[in-house]
């Protein structure tokens, strides 16, 4: 969701837009650290990942999704711009297959380790260890909770088991991430900070004198991320998470930081784009507490969360959101929740 223009003005500097890499290639936007953009489809087209000069090797962070193509990417990187040093580790800024895709085929290729949190090194093995024929049943009562009638449940069915195919195997051990941790990368100290909301733990890599950091999916510039409510943790309230952990990156962080994100442009302006971030959702709470003034499904609820058309695509992560939401405006007793015949019905309290 674009939420700029919303607010109606957007006061973000965004840097390096005239220099994106091509495909295969890499562009230095700070001493020692180079981006390039991997291929992934729909409407973000890539994912930015990073490669760190560290001593006498390289550190990358985030790694597309798994497949030849790009791995041809990758391969062309590896023989063009690593100065003939190796690999010496991956780190995966959370769980997602596009930036854990390829981990472990780079940690198989160069011998390397993968640092990960965590909680999102095992959740990734679980979920790219699901096959087709795994479809839990507490996942169809979930759905149907949530409004899904019977073609949208088989649809489910269908699409379960799909993450690993976009994951390389990782590899058996991992190095853990820890919140506050201090990794020094070639002869510069980066500090760790660790949100949730959209993954358990979203690892967030700053580093003081570079003046800048990686963000991942939790600092995008234009989009917000998807923070989703889960069959595996059917009444969790990621959406509180997220929020408080905007405030507290809007505390610890500098305002005048280079913002390096997954996806999307390069920017400045972190204070404003975490104030925007919480005031989006902000906004779509108080929507969702004017539309619920009759009992309303969460698959009814899209409405007071989402400008665009939801599609067959995004009706899943849509309605993860959309529970998300209910809960957080639950816990504020915005809201109450009523169930008949195994489906959720949620109105104003």
């Amino acid at each position: 969701m674009d939420n700029m223009s919303r607010r109606g003005f957007d006061p973000l500097t965004y840097r390096f837009e005239d220099q994106a890499p091509e495909r295969g290639e890499v562009t230095e936007v700070a001493e020692g650290c180079f981006w390039a953009r991997m291929p992934i489809g729909g409407r973000l087209n890539h994912i930015n990942v990073w490669l760190l000069r560290d001593g006498e090797g390289w550190t990358i962070v985030d790694t597309g999704l798994f497949g030849e193509h790009t791995q041809g990417h990758w391969r062309d990187i590896f023989e063009n711009y690593l100065d003939g040093k190796p690999v010496t580790r991956v780190i995966a800024t959370h769980l997602h297959n596009d930036h854990t895709g390829n981990a472990g085929w780079i940690c198989q290729e160069w011998g390397c380790e993968l640092w990960m949190s965590r909680s999102d090194f095992y959740m990734c093995k679980v979920m790219a260890a699901d096959g087709p024929s795994d479809v839990p049943n507490d996942a169809i009562v979930f759905y149907r909770r949530a409004g899904f009638d019977e073609a949208r449940l088989d649809r489910y069915r269908s699409r379960f088991g799909q993450f690993g195919a976009n994951i390389a195997p990782l590899p058996a051990g991992y190095r853990r991430i820890t919140d506050g941790q201090y990794i020094n990368i070639g002869d510069r100290e980066w500090r760790a900070i660790i949100g949730h909301g959209h993954a358990p733990e979203h690892v967030c890599l700053y580093c003081p004198e570079l003046k800048l950091i990686i963000g991942g999916d939790q600092l995008l510039p234009r989009i917000t991320p998807n923070v989703s409510v889960q069959p595996s943790e059917p009444f969790a309230n990621p959406l509180k998470d997220w929020i408080a952990s905007c405030v507290r990156f809007r505390e610890v962080l500098p305002p005048d930081l280079l913002v390096l994100p997954a996806h999307e442009s390069l920017y400045e302006g972190v204070h404003e784009r975490l104030t925007a971030l919480i005031d989006w959702h902000e906004v779509a709470l108080e929507k969702l507490y004017d539309l619920c003034d009759e009992p309303r499904r969460a698959v009814d609820v899209f409405p007071a969360l989402f400008k665009s058309e939801i599609t067959d695509w995004t009706f899943f992560p849509a309605t993860g959101e959309a529970i998300a939401h209910l809960h957080c405006a639950l816990e504020r007793r915005m809201l109450l929740c009523e169930e008949s015949d195994g489906v959720a019905w949620w109105r104003r309290a």
